[in-house]
């Protein structure tokens, strides 16, 4: 079932995400002129994205109001995107490995999950995939 969402509603994840690419584009500016920046900005400039769409794709996705399954799937793609931001971070913990390891298993996790059709609740197109009402009667 396809919940429409409104732009009131879209407001906050939007927000969050337009924060988002605030912060990659200072990323960005940092690998061209990192001396612009304070000794060891790169860690926090590198999580800040992370954390901010995990945080936006959660809200996104409460207001969308899946079901249980896609609610639990979400949830593992937000903890990747945590553990990535952990990682980030903190590179010189002696956890940052298993940060890493985690993000890169739940990607994998979230990305077989869409191959397998899994939830069965969610469409073909959650996967980067658009379809046009005239593309799918001709499949």
């Amino acid at each position: 079932m396809r919940v429409h969402i409104d732009k009131t509603q879209r407001a906050i994840p939007l927000t969050l995400g337009g924060l988002t690419l605030v912060s990659v584009m200072v990323l960005l500016i940092w690998d061209v002129l990192p001396g612009m920046f304070p000794s060891g900005a790169h860690n926090l400039l590198g999580a800040i994205p992370l954390g901010l769409i995990g945080v936006a794709y959660l809200i996104y996705q409460t207001i969308r109001r899946p079901g249980r399954a896609e609610t639990i799937k979400s949830i593992l793609l937000a903890m990747a995107f945590f553990f990535w931001a952990a990682n980030q971070l903190w590179p010189e913990s002696p956890r940052a490995t298993l940060y890493n390891d985690l993000a890169i298993a739940l990607f994998v996790l979230d990305v077989f999950f869409v191959l397998a059709g899994w939830p069965s609740s969610s469409p073909d197109e959650s996967f980067a995939e658009c379809y046009t009402e005239a593309a799918r009667d001709k499949q």
